[in-house]
């Protein structure tokens, strides 16, 4: 269950993967099938109001989510670093982009850079098809009811994911502005994307996973003069919420930016290699 909003309720849809274009068994990170993240609160005052005694439990429970969140995301970044893998978490609104920018990436990249995706979304398997077809071992996650990823979906779809020469990870998250940013997957960087269509206005109006960003794209460059984009306001507003993100401006479709956002990838990955911080 989500703790921001409540999703994948139990007894709803559960979570699904798929795999494209092939099937693989690997070693993947183990998670503990006893630990639930359950939380059971002590018994409290007799005369307590049923109100107040709600409220202590729901905070009980998303405390022990996040916690369980994070001691697996712990394991996928143990895996990650074992296998020598840069792993993006690429975050962003429904239609920014994000498919489209991890499809000409994975072209431009090809064999400088291995790439293997990861895929969340509600429904469909769209998406890694895509990613397939340009060439990248895909796996699709299908959420059903579940509006981001968690780290255990992620270290269960790696089952599923052949690594075999693989330098870069891409984990492209379910769209959603929101609740993911509460969400560590074991990533190295957390890439959040505006596009020149959502507003200039977008970092300030959700900040809390603006903040979280490692890197920002700015994506569909092309319609900057259609849409009447303010690039200086829009930077600024990066910059006001995300001060340390380096900030790359891209259009996937004429190209614009890309060798420089593929550049940045390769020196990230060779960084990790040899056990350097990933300067940013």
């Amino acid at each position: 269950m989500c703790q921001d909003c409540g999703c994948g309720l139990p007894g709803e849809k559960p979570v699904g993967i798929s795999t494209h274009p092939h099937t693989h068994d690997h070693d993947h990170p183990h998670h503990d099938p006893h630990d639930h993240g359950h939380s059971h609160g002590e018994s409290g005052d007799p005369h307590e109001h049923a109100e107040d005694h709600e409220h202590r439990r729901t905070l009980e429970v998303r405390r022990s989510i996040l916690d369980k969140n994070d001691r697996l995301a712990e394991r996928n970044r143990g895996f990650f670093r074992a296998r020598g893998l840069l792993v993006l978490n690429v975050l962003s609104s429904p239609g920014s982009g994000k498919t489209t920018l991890l499809r000409e990436t994975i072209r431009r990249l090809g064999s400088r850079l291995k790439t293997g995706v990861i895929v969340g979304d509600l429904a469909t398997d769209n998406d890694a098809r895509r990613l397939g077809e340009a060439g990248a071992t895909a796996v699709q996650i299908t959420t059903g009811t579940v509006c981001h990823l968690e780290a255990e979906m992620v270290a269960r779809a790696l089952k599923q994911l052949d690594l075999t020469g693989v330098g870069l990870l891409v984990i492209e998250n379910v769209g959603n502005l929101v609740c993911p940013a509460s969400y560590d997957l074991g990533e190295d960087l957390r890439v959040v994307l505006l596009s020149v269509t959502e507003g200039e206005d977008k970092p300030l109006k959700y900040p809390p996973i603006f903040q979280s960003a490692g890197v920002a794209v700015v994506t569909k460059m092309d319609l900057a003069q259609a849409c009447d984009y303010d690039r200086d306001t829009a930077i600024a507003n990066l910059r006001r919420v995300a001060a340390n993100a380096p900030v790359f401006e891209i259009s996937a479709k004429t190209g614009q930016g890309m060798d420089a956002w593929c550049d940045f990838l390769v020196r990230q990955h060779q960084a990790l290699k040899t056990r350097d911080p990933l300067g940013l």
